[in-house]
């Protein structure tokens, strides 16, 4: 993934991942790769990494469940 350093970096992890998901690269209903695994995919900060979560989150494409971690929703 080519990223523009010179612009913020986790909304183009978020539009990334939301590609992957389209795609069907992660199963619905199936865990989602941890912050830190997909960081070190992306050259990224897992900083990073979490916001763009989040942003998948707050979409309804992942949810999470503590002590578990994230999974693609069903929807």
């Amino acid at each position: 993934m080519d990223l523009d350093r010179s612009k913020p970096v986790w909304p183009q992890v978020a539009a990334e991942l939301r590609r992957r998901l389209d795609a069907g690269q992660y199963e619905k209903g199936s865990r989602f790769p941890a912050v830190v695994d997909l960081a070190g995919e992306l050259d990224v900060a897992p900083s990073t990494v979490q916001k763009a979560v989040a942003a998948l989150r707050e979409e309804g494409r992942l949810y999470t469940v503590l002590g578990q971690g994230s999974f693609v929703s069903e929807v």
